[in-house]
């Protein structure tokens, strides 16, 4: 066996979903106290399900190319260090008149045991992966995972999965049923519509009472939709699809697109992942019905779904860890926390400065006309300002940015994510300015709000500059055109904090357009104690 990766013995496990179009895998790290982090993911086009799904057996070719993916699948995690892994497998599997004999093989020749799991199991642990990547809990959410073979449909309310559905509608299973022509016909493209409003409306008609806004949409197909709509609007979602949203008249105008578009003229849409050519139609049916039917507004892409769920349920049925998902609910702050934690980051700095420019936020937002969305930015901009000493310690900004910008932050929108980005890497040194690159591609209200953001960050920044918290608290006193700091101590000596503020105030003072001082109030809190006492 080759040598691992690396020598680094925390728990490694290995999770693989053999679908009917692909077979994926992600490798994750284990912390001790159940938190993870992805080390590696792959994929592989096999298309077990071609054919299989209606002649009811998988081919001899299909079975060649699921055995040789699984075995370099293996061989990978065993390079990672996987210690488990686990292996699930779906809709052209569970068919298939010989599923068990190519299980067979795969656990006798590679060594791997794979489980067929029943299409409401898919449904849950699609769920799991989707509730770590999105935020469920602020409006009722219908979830679609269009695969090859079945379709997976989960009800969420306030983030809890109430109904849980799997259908017999995958795309390729239904472009071989219904769509021979190229392009396909009208009558074909009316059968196939029929089909899945048929199949699919008991189950939709009981959602519809819940009023759905917003439907997320996962696996490969309903993701291709959404970038496909991405670049017609001319803002392809590139490296941060989690999160990306379009609109339902979006995704019914992709799916006319490619109704009336051959094969061959599919293959040049701009965003279409050219092996989904021949079955993106069915996807953008079933997609656009599911929109319609519900009269929900808008799609979001999720990145996660079935073979995180496999990883999140495996760490949540391990007595001896408990599941990320269950440490932190809000999968935003989670992300932060996973990247400072996979940096090795201890970061008390930073979460001192964080509660530092939250104070300075709170009070003067409305004078700097920041929207209220803008507190977060700063809190996890001043949690991560810091990161990019892991690459270098001059110009650790720009690193901080550049982390920032190539890190699967979880739950926040691409604009969240630049935005953040920039507030960290204008921190200290240069101010903004127009021309920069990536800040003057933003809006003037956008700009205006990094400008903003980023002043109250270098002087929260500043406050902490011995990183021992000295200031405790920042309370900012505004007169006519003057502004006065005043830092809060517990008697410690805050001279290099003073110092430091008053010179990264000066892009802050100029935004508020006032003078500055700075006044140290030592020992507030015994004051507060001695007059709470009188």
């Amino acid at each position: 066996m080759a040598e691992p990766l690396d020598t680094d013995h925390r728990m490694r496990i290995a999770a693989i979903d053999v679908g009917s179009n692909s077979i994926h895998m992600i490798v994750a790290q284990i912390e001790s106290d159940g938190r993870f982090h992805v080390l590696d993911r792959a994929k592989e086009r096999v298309r077990l399900g071609h054919l299989t799904l209606t002649k009811g057996a998988l081919s001899a070719e299909a079975i060649d190319a699921g055995m040789r993916t699984l075995a370099a699948f293996k061989t990978l995690a065993d390079r990672h260090g996987a210690v488990r892994i686990k292996a699930v497998a779906t809709s052209a599997v569970r068919e298939a008149s010989n599923g068990g004999e190519f299980i067979g093989r795969v656990r006798d020749e590679i060594g791997l045991r794979v489980k067929v799991i029943p299409g409401r199991e898919e449904a849950r642990l699609i769920y799991l992966g989707v509730s770590h990547a999105i935020d469920l809990a602020p409006e009722p959410t219908v979830i679609i995972d269009a695969g090859g073979g079945s379709v997976e449909l989960i009800l969420t309310v306030e983030g809890r999965a109430v109904q849980l559905h799997s259908f017999k509608l995958g795309v390729t299973r239904l472009t071989e049923k219904f769509l021979g022509s190229d392009p396909p016909s009208n009558k074909e493209l009316n059968a196939l519509q029929e089909h899945v409003v048929a199949v699919l409306e008991p189950a939709l008609k009981g959602m519809q009472r819940y009023r759905i806004r917003r439907v997320v949409g996962t696996s490969g197909t309903m993701l291709n939709l959404v970038t496909i709509a991405g670049h017609r609007r001319g803002e392809p979602p590139e490296a941060h699809l989690n999160n990306y949203v379009v609109s339902a008249d979006e995704i019914a105008r992709v799916r006319r697109q490619l109704q009336k578009a051959s094969c061959d003229e599919r293959t040049k849409i701009k965003g279409l992942d050219t092996k989904r050519a021949d079955i993106i139609v069915a996807g953008a049916c079933i997609a656009d019905e599911v929109l319609s039917y519900l009269e929900a507004e808008e799609m979001v892409a999720c990145t996660w779904a079935l073979r995180e769920g496999v990883l999140l349920d495996f760490i949540a049925r391990n007595p001896l860890k408990i599941a990320e998902v269950e440490q932190f609910e809000d999968p935003r702050r989670r992300s932060v926390a996973r990247l400072l934690r996979h940096l090795g980051e201890e970061n008390s700095h930073g979460q001192h400065v964080a509660q530092l420019a939250v104070e300075l936020h709170d009070q003067l937002a409305e004078r700097l006309g920041l929207p209220p969305e803008s507190r977060e930015w700063l809190e996890y901009a001043s949690l991560l300002h810091d990161v990019g000493h892991h690459i270098g310690h001059r110009d650790h900004h720009r690193h901080s940015q550049y982390l920032i910008a190539n890190s699967e932050l979880l739950g926040f929108r691409k604009g969240e994510v630049e935005m953040i980005g920039l507030v960290t890497r204008y921190h200290q040194k240069a101010v903004p300015k127009d021309d920069d690159e990536g800040f003057g591609d933003l809006s003037k209200s956008d700009r205006q709000v990094v400008r903003g953001l980023s002043a109250l960050l270098r002087l929260a920044d500043g406050l902490d500059r011995s990183h021992y918290s000295v200031v405790k608290h920042v309370v900012v006193q505004l007169r006519g055109s003057k502004a006065t700091f005043v830092l809060q101590t517990e008697g410690d000596d805050a001279e290099l904090e003073e110092g430091e503020g008053e010179r990264r105030v000066p892009l802050l003072a100029e935004l508020l357009g006032v003078d500055t001082a700075f006044e140290i109030q030592e020992d507030a809190y015994a004051h507060r104690a001695a007059s709470a006492a009188s």
